[in-house]
């Protein structure tokens, strides 16, 4: 409704007097104080005598990010009247990714400003004065409306908004959630027809997640609490982040999306238990939900682990929350963590890709640069280049095909044959050191230098090789082992 005030909304904007209200703030922000809310307030209230105040922390309810989305509309009452003092900062934001060709924009970051606020029929004035008490400084609202009530529905429909989930990822970091849109635009990418497991494995991992979510009321009927955990644990690069992403996609398309809190620290100015009691305060209000932990064995140190198993087991009811944790280093879990039931009840494992998977995945490399005419990719290359990555994860056969067209392009634009990784030299190790393929190629399947025609082939075999060196050299062993018809060492 419109409001009715001793200073009409015309003769805000036309009036020749400073605003009261900028006036006590100038002068409260130029001398000494004790509290800036309490002069505000009765700076405000002066001013509006007949309207209600609200006052409401701005990063609770953010009254002008609701109205930019269309909900509401918020127009300066200081426009066109440089009478009415607005006090602005304007800031510069860099691009979130500056290849993408955004030279970034400019924004305001109000410390006094005044609006005319339009919602649902109603007209309300709006004041975000970012205080200076303290030293922290965090902008509060000052809602004027014609009733308590009013101002209580506006601030629920705005407050509903703001900490619902609208095309982003809760992500807990430095110790309070933020909404990631760039997380949330890499799990579109992400989908579970792309992602190379056992299929068995894969199948189980849907059907976890999936089940539980669809069994609220079978859990309920049992008798039993309605929460579970999975820990996805393996050496890194094989696929335990992307089949997170792909699980978090899924759930987000249901008819009844479900929405994913995603922790990468426990790093808090209170100190990692505050943060754990934000994290799980944070996963029961937005129940159901997925609540992961990136890289488990990092955020649950011994100095945390009671605190972290209490916010578990204790008394606070978990229903509805599935847990999903990430470790390269299963081994330093504690026990209490991977090996008690009702806490991360499944493991599953994610080894070094097998031939058959390694093929799958050369195989998805061959589809995305399908119809590229500057690398010949034919499908016998993918069981070759599959025969030669014995013993290495997805990421390190994804470091060789980056590697390796990368040397194909730079090749290209020199005119040299020889790319970053120098000349190719033949193979110096004896044949007990050949891997399963180089031998069967030679001897079963064609002769490789069939093969040498290609370029990719050419190229991947070189960055293979260093790639081999480099991790022989950190596991110290042969992760690759003899042929498979080595006499020599019996095998």
């Amino acid at each position: 409704m419109p409001l009715r005030t001793s200073t009409t909304t015309s003769a805000v904007t036309s009036t020749s007097t400073r605003d009261g209200v900028y006036k006590e703030f100038y002068n409260n922000s130029t001398a000494p104080r004790i509290n800036s809310d309490v002069v505000l307030v009765d700076a405000i209230r002066k001013q509006y005598p007949s309207l209600h105040l609200t006052i409401i922390p701005s990063s609770q309810c953010n009254f002008l990010n609701y109205a930019a989305t269309g909900h509401a509309s918020a127009t300066p009452i200081d426009a066109d009247n440089s009478s009415i003092e607005n006090l602005k900062h304007r800031q510069y934001m860099a691009p979130v990714k500056r290849m993408d060709g955004d030279s970034g924009l400019l924004y305001d970051s109000v410390q006094f400003g005044k609006w005319m606020y339009k919602w649902e029929g109603n007209e309300y004035i709006l004041y975000t004065i970012t205080g200076s008490d303290g030293p922290y400084k965090s902008p509060m609202s000052y809602l004027l409306g014609s009733t308590p009530t009013e101002n209580d529905e506006l601030m629920l429909a705005a407050c509903r908004w703001q900490n619902s989930i609208h095309n982003s990822v809760l992500v807990f970091d430095g110790g309070y959630w933020q909404f990631s849109s760039e997380l949330w635009q890499s799990i579109q990418k992400a989908n579970w027809e792309d992602v190379i497991l056992a299929a068995e494995m894969k199948k189980n991992i849907i059907g976890e997640v999936t089940k539980f979510f669809n069994s609220k009321d079978r859990y309920k009927k049992l008798r039993v609490p309605w929460k579970r955990g999975v820990i996805f644990h393996g050496p890194p690069g094989n696929g335990k982040t992307i089949s997170i992403k792909a699980m978090m996609h899924s759930l987000y398309d249901r008819d009844d999306p479900v929405p994913t809190l995603y922790v990468r620290s426990l790093a808090s100015y209170g100190g990692p238990e505050y943060a754990v009691s934000l994290i799980f305060s944070k996963a029961r209000q937005m129940t159901p939900c997925f609540l992961v932990f990136e890289d488990l064995d990092s955020i649950v140190s011994d100095a945390v682990r009671s605190y972290f198993l209490n916010e578990v087991d204790g008394l606070q009811n978990n229903d509805g929350i599935m847990m999903v944790g990430s470790t390269n280093h299963l081994e330093r879990l504690d026990p209490g963590i991977s090996k008690r039931p009702s806490r991360f009840d499944r493991k599953y494992l994610f080894p070094d890709p097998n031939l058959e998977e390694r093929v799958k995945y050369c195989q998805f490399w061959r589809s995305k640069l399908d119809g590229n005419e500057d690398v010949e990719f034919p499908e016998v290359l993918c069981k070759a280049i599959a025969g030669i990555t014995k013993g290495f994860s997805f990421a390190y056969i994804q470091e060789a095909f980056v590697a390796a067209l990368l040397a194909i392009a730079n090749r290209d634009a020199s005119g040299e044959e020889e790319g970053p990784f120098g000349k190719e030299d033949e193979y110096k190790r004896c044949d007990c050191k050949k891997t399963d393929f180089e031998r069967m190629v030679r001897s079963k399947v064609e002769d490789e230098k069939h093969l040498e025609k290609f370029v990719l082939w050419r190229e991947i075999k070189k960055v293979i090789k260093t790639l081999r060196e480099e991790l022989e050299s950190e596991k110290g062993v042969d992760v690759f082992g003899c042929g498979f018809d080595c006499e020599k060492h019996g095998t």
